[in-house]
């Protein structure tokens, strides 16, 4: 399986960008990727997002060791993904109180996904909005631009909380999968294009295996997209995409 990523600032924010992607592996068989979409109107959001990717790549090293060390044998995969959440949740408040963080510094959405290569399951998460995309099943999550954010739920029982969840999607094979922020939809003319043909940059993005062969792969068709044919998103954008290698 190749795994590509891609974080790039939007054209009309200057000073940070507000995104973050993570893409890290528990133990020799899970993978656990996310993006991360700082709230716009909040404050120093650059900051939670980055916070919460740092804070699943330390999850996600310990629950490695635990694995090896038999201490932890969850196979299920909801079972995982909401041991990641909880101990997300867990983190997430220790630097709230820490760092005495106000509600307006933790906004930011998530979308994660975990998949597993011995069983061949997967499942995402999508607290916000975003996109998510499982072997050319596209689903959109818009929340008419109020989005659902971390930072209001961090008091609240975290098990109430998850069994309340209904954007999670499982799936039982991978063959292409993508999450992305929504800045996937927010790619608009920048300067004139040289190529005479349109793109749709979501097809493009998602769906499209040029230079597959390259770890580079979203970073090339992003390149592609601003150079050839004068386009590059408005606002940030985060992705992550996972093909299977053909057998």
């Amino acid at each position: 399986m190749q795994i590509y990523s891609a974080l790039q600032i939007g054209e009309y924010h200057t000073n940070h960008c507000e995104d973050y992607v993570f893409v890290g592996n528990i133990g020799s068989d899970k993978i656990l990727c996310a993006v991360m979409d700082g709230c716009t109107m909040a404050t120093d959001s650059y900051f939670v997002s980055t916070l919460v990717g740092k804070i699943l790549r330390k999850i996600a090293k310990e629950k490695g060791y635990r694995e090896l060390y038999k201490l932890d044998t969850k196979t299920d995969i909801d079972a995982c993904l909401k041991s990641v959440v909880a101990s997300l949740f867990k983190e997430l408040n220790i630097a709230k109180e820490q760092l005495m963080l106000e509600r307006n510094e933790l906004l930011t959405t998530l979308i994660i996904l975990i998949f597993d290569r011995s069983t061949e399951q997967g499942i995402v998460l999508v607290v916000g909005d975003g996109l998510v995309s499982v072997n050319g099943t596209v689903t959109e999550f818009d929340q008419d631009n109020k989005p659902d954010y971390l930072g209001f739920h961090l008091h609240e029982n975290f098990e109430v909380w998850y069994d309340s969840q209904t954007q999670k999607i499982e799936f039982d094979t991978l063959q292409d999968v993508s999450i992305a922020t929504d800045g996937i939809f927010m790619f608009a003319p920048v300067k004139k294009a040289d190529a005479l043909d349109e793109i749709n940059p979501v097809d493009f993005l998602l769906v499209d295996k040029q230079n597959a062969d390259s770890k580079e792969m979203l970073s090339l068709k992003l390149k592609k997209l601003e150079h050839l044919y004068g386009l590059k998103p408005t606002d940030d954008f985060a992705m992550v995409r996972l093909i299977a290698e053909s057998k």
